[in-house]
């Protein structure tokens, strides 16, 4: 990983679109700053497209579409993207599974959900879990006491046999039903939503995250940024971002997107 200093302006300057994580990468310690807000409205005011790209459920994500300035987001690792029809008014939904399917994995992830936290004494379920659609997520540091190491790849170990993806967020290990992952989801909007194929334009996107659920989206985008929390993660990573910012978490958001304004100006 470079540091972000050595991104050229130049390559800066060509970017039209931001996808960005949340959780450590624009908060810290799990609160949303000022000045990552801030930061975040003004990149979108100056005409680049902006989308969070996240674990947090849907309940989260219908707040995020309405009320951030943001053009959509796709939530619960690729399961679905939102956006909001100012037009019509109007919540745009799209998940990658049909109502059906969706209904009967629910069954499914409630038994499982129930099997990890019997099996691994001091995580939880993540207090988020009652906005979920398509996933489970354990948490094994939000609300509870920090696990180890160990104790987090067993709970990811666990999903896995149960036949789930599984991903390891800063906070919570997901699982969901299906091999998509946040990269996929993100081509398929930006395909269905605005014509665009990410595969020939990748070089005009810049993504920013944190962690190893963050990695398909670090491998595919040759401008991919981590805040500086990600070298923490760096181990578990076969595809690190290519920068890293000297600002942990929301100060190293506010960071990046300084450097995208002025080299937009």
């Amino acid at each position: 990983m470079l540091p972000l200093q050595d991104l050229p302006d130049t390559d800066l300057a060509g970017i039209e679109g931001l996808f960005l994580d949340i959780d450590d990468t624009i908060t810290n310690d799990g609160r949303l700053p000022a000045r990552a807000y801030s930061a975040l409205e003004a990149l979108h005011e100056s005409g680049l497209l902006v989308v969070p790209i996240t674990g947090r459920p849907a309940g989260w994500c219908d707040h995020f579409a309405r009320m951030w300035p943001v053009d959509a987001v796709v939530g619960e690792n690729g399961a679905f993207y939102f956006w909001h029809d100012h037009e019509a008014r109007k919540l745009r939904q799209r998940f990658l599974f049909d109502e059906a399917t969706r209904a009967a994995n629910a069954d499914r992830l409630k038994t499982i959900a129930a099997d990890i936290l019997g099996a691994v004494p001091g995580c939880a379920l993540a207090s988020d879990q009652f906005c979920r659609i398509a996933d489970i997520a354990i948490d094994f540091c939000e609300d509870v006491p920090a696990l180890p190491r160990s104790e987090v790849e067993r709970i990811a170990s666990l999903m896995r046999k149960a036949g789930m993806t599984a991903k390891v967020s800063s906070i919570h290990v997901n699982g969901w039903f299906g091999d998509y992952d946040k990269l996929s989801m993100t081509r398929l909007m930006m395909q269905e939503r605005y014509g665009i194929g990410l595969d020939g334009e990748r070089h005009r996107y810049l993504f920013v995250g944190d962690s190893p659920n963050d990695e398909p989206m670090f491998a595919f985008f040759p401008q991919a940024v981590g805040v500086a929390n990600v070298v923490e993660f760096a181990k578990d990573m076969a595809h690190p971002p290519a920068y890293v910012t000297r600002g942990r978490g929301g100060d190293g958001f506010v960071e990046l997107a300084e450097r995208l304004l002025a080299a937009r100006r």
